[in-house]
């Protein structure tokens, strides 16, 4: 398929979405439809050592949010690194011990498509897909989608279409504030206490921001 093609398709699934959903949530809809896929997600930088995510609903939507605490994974990877990454759900690799171990037991046997979202010259966030069979063969694809797919959220969308993400930036300042320390630091410090607790990102900043600081502390 060539890349109009390609595009085409993406533009037919984006159109046959729901209109009221929000506009990340079609395109990743859209992205899962074109690759045959059993779940997706779309993940953006929304800042320094913070990203917003939005995943299709299934049993693979906890798996972005598990990443995202943890620090590890095939997303940060592709990110990091700019470059597609794979995983399949049933092994557990050196790589990102953690999280492969839990995905594992969360997830089935699925294969984990992770692409950087480009928008020269920089990468912007990551396009994730589960497949139950192989795309490696498509990697060209893939990328194409993401950095399509990247190019319109950047120039479209706003934070509030993802999550509300303004009380996890106030909690990293009061932590960095109350602690000396770096918004990068005190942004991995709510990433910890969310990962202790199970809980999720947003809950613990509400905690920061309520003055219980983090849970057992004084």
């Amino acid at each position: 398929m060539n890349p109009p093609e390609l595009l085409g398709v993406l533009a037919e699934s984006f159109a046959g979405t729901d209109a009221a959903r929000t506009l990340p949530m079609r395109l990743c809809t859209a992205c899962v439809d074109t690759f045959g896929a059993q779940g997706g997600a779309l993940t953006v930088l929304a800042g320094p050592g913070d990203q917003v995510a939005v995943s299709t609903p299934g049993e693979y939507e906890q798996l972005e949010p598990l990443q995202e605490v943890l620090g590890e994974g095939p997303v940060p990877r592709a990110i990091d690194e700019d470059r597609l990454v794979a995983l399949c759900l049933g092994e557990v690799v050196d790589e990102y011990p953690v999280f492969s171990h839990l995905a594992g037991s969360v997830a089935g046997d699925a294969t984990l498509y992770a692409v950087p979202m480009r928008v020269t010259p920089r990468v912007v966030g990551a396009l994730s897909v589960y497949v139950e069979g192989d795309l490696a063969g498509r990697a060209p694809d893939l990328q194409l989608v993401a950095d399509a797919v990247g190019t319109i959220l950047l120039r479209r969308t706003t934070l509030g279409d993802w999550s509300e993400r303004a009380p996890f930036h106030q909690a990293t300042g009061m932590v960095a504030a109350e602690f000396g320390i770096r918004p990068d630091d005190a942004s991995a410090m709510i990433r910890a206490h969310a990962f202790s607790r199970s809980t999720s990102l947003l809950e613990v900043a509400d905690d920061v921001l309520s003055r219980r600081r983090f849970p057992g502390e004084a």
